[in-house]
C-alpha cells in the first residue's frame, strides 16, 4: 500500500472549527460549479465520476487548501484554552475537503492514470506536501497540542481519544516542529523534492511496464503454453493491432504463465530480464539516479530528526523500533529459507539434467522447472486448478467467508457511478439491512493502472454527530481477463491475492471508528 505522500500525513487531515460568521465567509469564496468541492448528490455520496474533468483537479487542490489553511488559523487564533475540542477535533476536521479532494484524484492516478493526470499529479503533489509541511512544522499550532498532551489526566478523555492525541503529538513531532527555522526550511525543501521524485518513480515504472511488448509470430515459440495463455495473448494483439500474432507483456497476467510453461528458454530470459530492468535501461525512463536521489534525500530527513540513517526513523514509529531488531528477524529467518532455497535449486538442476535439457538453472528457469517437478512429484497441475477458480466463483468464495464470519452480506449496486467500466460495486449489509460500507472491485490490468494490488478508500469511516460516515473502500488487482472462449481464471496465487487484500478491505469497511485518523487500516 503505497502511497502518494500525503497519505502519510493524513492524520493532519482535518475541518474547521471558526465561528459561524467564518465560516459562512468562507463558503462565499468556493467554487461551487466544481464537482469535487460540491456536495455529491449521488448514492452514498459517492464520487460522481463521469461529471468530474481532469481541469478541475487543480483548482479544487488549491480551495481545499485554502480552507484547510483557514481552519488551522482559527484553531491557533482561537482565545479559549486549549482542550481536545478546540484543537485536537477541529484539527481532525481541519481538512475534510483536502482528503475529499485528494481520494478521488491520488486514487485515480494509481488505478486509471493517463499523461494529463500524470502532468497533474506532478504539480499538486508538492503543493500538497508544502501544504502539510506548513502545518507539521507551525510552532503555535503545536503549543495548543502540546497543551492539550501535557493535561490530559485533567481532561477525562476516552482512551480513543486519548491515542488520536498520542498520534497528532508524534506526527508534529516527526514533522519537524522541533526544529529551529533555517532546519525546518531545509526539512521542507528535502520533502518537496522526496514527493517529485517518488512520483517520477512510479511514473517511470508504469512507463516501462507499458513500453515492453514481446510479439511472437511463430507459433512455434507457443510451445508448452496452455490453449487459454495463448487465446488470451491472441486477444491481447488483437487489441493492439497485431492480429495473427501472439502479444506478452510484463503485466501479471501476461507474464507468469509465460515463465511457468513456455519451453522457449531464450524467450523466458527476455522476458524476465525486461520485468527486472524496469527502470534500469539508461533511457528516460530509468530510476538510478532517482533512486540514488531518493536515498541521499532521506539520509539528510533522517539526521535533520536527529536519527542516524532513514530506517531507524521510520522504524522508531513501528513495532520493530529498530534496524537492529529488523535485522534480526531476518537473519533468522535467512538462517532457517536459505538452505531449503538451495535444496530447491539443486532439485529443479537435477530435474533438467534428467530430461536432458543441458542447462544451469537460472532465474528464469525457475518458473518453468518448478512447475514440472509439482506435476512429477506430485501430479499437481496448476492449470487445471484454474478451473475451479474463475473470478466470479473466488469473488463469491470470499464473500461467503465474510458472511461466515461477520454475519455481512454483499449486494451487487449496478446505480452507482464508477471511474472504469471493468469497475463491479457492492452494498455491504449487517444481516438487519444496515449498509456497513460500499466495496469496490477493480480487478484487471491496463496501462492506466500500476501493476501489483492494493486496497485503499475513496473515504474512510468515522463519526459525525455521533452519526456513522460510512466507507467506500477500493481493492485494486491485476488479475487475467476473460477471453472470448473464457472466463477470468485464476490461478492459485491470485485467488491469495485477492483474499489478502478482501481481507484489508474488511478492516477498512468493519471499521467502526470516531475518529478520521484512527479509522480503517489507520489503526
Amino acid at each position: 500500500m503505497k502511497k502518494i505522500i500525503i497519505l502519510s500525513f493524513m492524520a493532519l487531515l482535518a475541518v474547521s472549527s471558526c465561528t459561524q460568521k467564518d465560516s459562512i465567509q468562507q463558503e462565499k469564496t468556493i467554487d461551487m460549479k466544481n464537482p469535487l468541492l460540491q456536495e455529491w448528490n449521488t448514492p452514498f455520496q459517492v464520487p460522481p465520476f463521469s461529471k468530474i474533468k481532469e481541469s478541475d483537479y487543480i483548482p479544487a487542490f488549491k480551495e481545499a487548501i485554502k480552507q484547510q489553511n483557514l481552519a488551522i488559523q482559527a484553531i491557533i487564533d482561537n482565545k479559549e484554552k486549549a482542550n481536545f475540542e478546540n484543537t485536537i477535533l477541529a484539527l481532525e476536521e481541519a481538512g475534510v475537503m483536502l482528503e475529499k479532494v485528494s481520494n478521488v484524484f491520488f486514487n485515480l492516478e494509481s488505478s486509471n492514470t493517463n499523461d494529463s493526470m500524470q502532468q497533474i499529479a506532478e504539480e499538486v503533489t508538492p503543493m500538497v506536501t508544502k501544504a502539510f509541511d506548513e502545518i507539521g512544522m507551525n510552532t503555535n499550532l503545536f503549543e495548543k497540542i502540546k497543551s492539550v498532551y501535557d493535561n490530559q489526566e485533567k481532561l477525562n478523555l476516552t482512551d480513543e481519544q486519548k491515542m488520536v492525541l498520542k498520534e497528532h503529538y508524534q506526527s508534529f513531532v516527526r514533522s519537524g516542529v522541533l526544529l529551529d527555522s533555517e532546519k525546518q526550511k531545509e526539512l521542507k525543501e528535502i520533502n518537496k523534492q522526496l514527493s517529485v521524485l517518488t512520483l517520477q518513480f512510479g511514473k517511470n515504472v508504469l512507463a516501462e511496464t507499458n513500453a515492453f511488448k514481446l510479439i511472437i509470430d511463430n507459433e512455434k515459440d507457443l510451445a508448452g503454453l496452455p490453449q487459454s495463455v495463448i487465446d488470451a495473448a491472441a486477444d491481447l494483439a488483437k487489441e493492439n493491432d497485431l492480429e495473427g500474432k501472439w502479444l506478452f507483456t510484463l503485466d501479471y497476467p501476461s507474464i507468469w504463465p509465460f515463465m511457468t510453461y513456455a519451453k522457449n528458454r531464450s524467450l523466458r530470459e527476455k522476458l524476465h530480464n525486461a520485468y527486472i530492468n524496469r527502470g534500469d535501461n539508461n533511457n528516460e525512463n530509468d530510476n538510478k539516479k532517482i533512486v540514488a536521489q531518493i536515498v541521499n534525500l532521506r539520509v539528510q530527513k533522517a539526521h535533520l530528526l536527529g536519527f542516524k540513517n532513514y530506517a531507524s526513523y521510520v522504524l522508531d514509529n513501528n513495532m520493530a523500533k529498530t534496524p537492529e531488531k529488523v535485522s534480526e528477524l531476518l537473519n533468522k529467518i535467512m538462517k532457517a529459507a536459505l538452505p531449503m532455497v538451495i535444496k530447491e535449486k539443486e532439485a529443479l538442476q537435477a530435474l533438467a539434467d534428467e530430461l536432458k535439457d543441458d542447462i544451469k538453472i537460472e532465474h528464469w528457469d525457475w518458473w518453468y522447472y518448478t512447475n514440472k517437478l509439482k506435476q512429477k512429484e506430485y501430479a499437481i497441475n496448476d492449470e487445471e486448478l484454474r478451473a475451479y477458480f474463475s473470478l466470479e466463483n473466488v469473488v463469491n468464495g470470499a464473500f461467503n467467508v465474510a458472511h461466515r464470519l461477520y454475519r455481512i452480506t454483499f449486494e451487487k449496486r449496478n446505480d452507482v457511478p464508477v471511474y472504469q467500466k471493468d469497475v463491479e460495486v457492492y452494498e455491504v449489509k449487517e444481516e438487519d439491512g444496515t449498509t456497513v460500507g460500499l466495496l469496490y472491485m477493480d480487478y484487471f490490468p491496463r496501462a492506466s493502472k500500476r501493476a501489483g494490488a492494493w486496497m485503499t478508500a475513496f473515504r474512510k469511516e468515522q463519526k459525525k454527530n455521533g452519526e456513522r460516515i460510512i466507507p467506500l473502500i477500493s481493492t485494486n488487482y491485476n488479475f487475467t481477463k476473460p477471453t472470448k472462449n473464457k472466463p477470468s481464471l485464476l490461478s492459485m496465487d491470485e485467488v491469495e491475492t485477492l483474499f489478502h487484500e478482501f481481507g484489508h478491505a474488511l478492516h477498512g469497511l468493519l471499521s467502526n471508528c470516531t475518529y478520521n485518523s484512527l479509522s480503517g487500516t489507520s489503526t
